[in-house]
């Protein structure tokens, strides 16, 4: 049980959990999760933590297959400038090591924004705390148990 799979268990909301084998050696964590799990790229999504400005940190979930738009990402937030927090300031603030980061369950809340490409999906693929662990729900549940709104930030 990971912290991600049990805030989704008390806010009783539908979902799934898949679990693949992960490889040391993958280069790629959300792409490996779409191909151990048969995907399509653009199904499964990626927690990417973000620095605002210099000053704050934020989350964007956004499409394996794509990239995250750090201009529109920035926009989204209210802010200028967005790039990628530094891995131990992202792990220390979700409590997930990097390939395993959450949206769901995250030590500390941060403004999140999902890529609107996901409300295409009845349900979508996150990380649910871990390596080799995916877990399924539909896209405005994962935005009402993040507390996150739905913005063009992949490209």
């Amino acid at each position: 049980m990971t912290p991600a799979i049990n805030a989704a268990k008390q806010a009783k909301t539908p979902f799934q959990i898949h679990e693949y084998m992960h490889d040391p050696k993958a280069e790629s964590y959300g792409e490996e999760a779409a191909v151990k799990l048969n995907l399509p790229l653009e199904r499964v999504f990626k927690t990417l933590v973000v620095e605002l400005d210099g000053k704050s940190l934020a989350v964007a979930v956004v499409p394996v297959s794509g990239k995250l738009d750090m201009k529109a990402c920035a926009a989204a937030l209210g802010g200028k400038k967005c790039e990628m927090a530094a891995q131990k300031d992202a792990e220390r603030s979700t409590g997930y090591v990097l390939g395993g980061i959450s949206p769901l369950g995250q030590r500390r809340r941060l403004p999140t924004l999902i890529d609107a490409s996901a409300q295409g999906f009845i349900t979508l693929f996150v990380s649910a705390g871990r390596r080799g662990l995916e877990i399924e729900l539909a896209p405005e549940d994962l935005a009402k148990l993040t507390d996150a709104h739905f913005a063009d930030v992949s490209r």
